[in-house]
Parts: C-alpha cells; sequence; structure tokens
C-alpha cells in the first residue's frame, strides 16, 4: 500500500537532524560521488533577475535532483535566493522545498522545508572537506560572510577541529558582532571581528560565503599551505588565485565549471576541466591523491542536491519512526 505523502516544516525539522548527523551523511554521500553509487545531474538554474534582464525580481532558482544509493533514496530540491521584494519584507535570502520519492515506484514520499537542511549542509560540505585536507587537530578561519551561513560553517569545523581563532569580516558590523555572539561556544580561540577583508586574511582556510559579485580576495592572501573555499554564486577571488592554484577539488565538475568561482574563466577557456585535481568525492573514494599540504588549494563546493537528499530522507526517516509531522493525499 502506497502512503500518503509526509509533509515536515523547519521546525519539525530542526528536532531531527544535528550538525553531527549533517557531517556524517556529507561525507558518506559525497564518498558515493565518488565511487558511483551516487547520482547527480548538473543543477538547472532559472534566472528570475538575479544577472537576467528579465524578470526584475533579483533572484534565481535551482533545480537539483539525486539518487543516494547508500540510503536507496531519490530526490529534488528547488531552491534559490532572492535579494529583492523578499528582502524588503524580512525574509531569508534562501527559499527552497526538497520532495523525495521512492525509486523503486515513483510515489512522493515527503515534502520538506529546504532553507534549514541547505544552511546544514553547505556547512558540513565544506567541514568534510577539510577533514580530509587539513591534517591537523587545530584550524585558524578568515572567514567572509558572518550570516547563516559562515554560522553553521563554524558549528560543521568545530566538529572535527579545535578552531584557535577566527578573523571574521561582513560587510554589516551588526552581523559581525552577532556572529561573535553565537559562535563564541564553537571557537576555542578569539573571534576577531576585522574591519576590511585584508584584516581577515592570514588563516590556514580561507572562506567565502558572501553574495558579493566583487572579486575581493586577493591572491597576496592565497599563500603556500592556505586552502581556499569560495561558496559564493560569483567569483569572490581575484584571477591570480584560480589560475595560480597548485590544486583545484570541486564537488562537482559540471557545476563548478559553469557557476560561482570558476564560471568566468571557464566561459573564457582559460579554465577546463584538465585543469581540475578532481572532485571531492574522488578524493575520498582513493581515486585521486590527496593535496600536498605546502601548496595552495582551491576548493569549489558549489552545493548539489545529493547533500540536500542525503540529509532529507534522514530527517524523513526518523520522522516516520517517531510519528512526526502531517500528511497529504495527493493522489
Amino acid at each position: 500500500m502506497v502512503k500518503p505523502t509526509l509533509l515536515l516544516s523547519q521546525e519539525q525539522i530542526k528536532g531531527l537532524i544535528t550538525m553531527k548527523d549533517v557531517v556524517e551523511a556529507v561525507e558518506k554521500t559525497f564518498k558515493g560521488m565518488g565511487d558511483g553509487t551516487v547520482i547527480n545531474p548538473t543543477k538547472v538554474l532559472l534566472d528570475l533577475g538575479e544577472t537576467a534582464e528579465f524578470p526584475p525580481y533579483n533572484g534565481f532558482m535551482n533545480a537539483m535532483p539525486a539518487y543516494i544509493g547508500w540510503l536507496d533514496s531519490a530526490g529534488i530540491k528547488w531552491a534559490g535566493g532572492f535579494l529583492g521584494e523578499r528582502r524588503k519584507i524580512g525574509l531569508p535570502y534562501i527559499t527552497s522545498l526538497i520532495l523525495l520519492i521512492d525509486p523503486k515506484i515513483g510515489n512522493f514520499r515527503a515534502v520538506l522545508d529546504g532553507e534549514y537542511i541547505t544552511n546544514l549542509r553547505t556547512g558540513g560540505q565544506t567541514a568534510v572537506a577539510l577533514k580530509h585536507l587539513w591534517k591537523k587537530p587545530e584550524i585558524k578561519i578568515s572567514l567572509y560572510g558572518a550570516g547563516m551561513q559562515g554560522r553553521t560553517h563554524t558549528m560543521a569545523i568545530s566538529e572535527f577541529f579545535r578552531i584557535s581563532e577566527v578573523r571574521v569580516y561582513d560587510i554589516n558590523p551588526d552581523t559581525q558582532r552577532s556572529y561573535a555572539e553565537q559562535m563564541k561556544g564553537f571557537v576555542s580561540g578569539g573571534i576577531v571581528l576585522a574591519k576590511t577583508p585584508e584584516e581577515a586574511s592570514g588563516g590556514d582556510v580561507a572562506i567565502c560565503v558572501t553574495q558579493s559579485k566583487e572579486k575581493f580576495f586577493r591572491y597576496e592572501w592565497f599563500k603556500p599551505g592556505t586552502i581556499l573555499v569560495p561558496i559564493g554564486s560569483y567569483q569572490e577571488c581575484d584571477d591570480e588565485c584560480i589560475l595560480n592554484a597548485d590544486y583545484i577539488i570541486v564537488d562537482h565538475v559540471g557545476q563548478t565549471l559553469h557557476r560561482g568561482a570558476l564560471a568566468g574563466l571557464s566561459e573564457r577557456g582559460k579554465i577546463t576541466e584538465s585543469s581540475l585535481h578532481g572532485t571531492i568525492g574522488e578524493v575520498l573514494a582513493g581515486k585521486k591523491p590527496l593535496p600536498a599540504p605546502d601548496k595552495r588549494t582551491l576548493t569549489i563546493l558549489i552545493g548539489t542536491g545529493a547533500l540536500d537528499v542525503t540529509v532529507a530522507t534522514i530527517a524523513y526517516n526518523r520522522a516516520v519512526e517517531k510519528g512526526i509531522g502531517g500528511t497529504y493525499e495527493f493522489v
């Protein structure tokens, strides 16, 4: 008998998963992407005025399907970000839903809020990459962007490392101060509120989680031994950071060549698939060697639907076990 579709709100999901759950699940899914047991097509972009001239809504939506072999689950995330009218009425930048199906018969198992899952898995994906790329117990972070994803990055990284210092820069000083207050329990050392991007530089890892369309991170800050992780939708670092990186590791080849830090240079033919060391999944699956620790490593993690479907499936399974969530008979 086909069960009705389960509906899970953001508040319900918060009670079903932890950051520890997320980083463990992300690691398994990255490995599955490397060994072929996780299927993740390139996301499809609907530009609603983020860069297009029409329509004028200053936003975008992505369709992100995936199949997760280790969970035998499939689904799609329909998600995006809006800076126009959505921000004016006080709503978060991200808007998202995740739909799960039974891959054997195709019925819809669940519809879940995706904003909370997106924020957690985005921090989790960087933390898992660093677990394998940074082989010391302590880490010093240069953080650009003190909003929600800056916070989930800090939380996730603290699952694997003692954070000896965070030097954080944000264009909004109030956001910086709020970050410092909320994240002090996750940072063993101090939190420095940088007044300029340069003041925030010097970390073992530099993480850019901004909505900036400017190439603000400079090559002179990208020292040998540094791991640079630009997460934003645009190129947050200058061309030299990319062209002179010793290693470029990505989460998904097709996506990273067409969106985010590599897109501009890829369009001009200066970066191609042959420029890449490989994917983080290939590294975890043992198909690609780890980068040398004294080199510059550029890690591009655009975000994959596979991670969202993974975390959503874990939340769904727990909700079923605990009898949480509403249901709806679509058919």
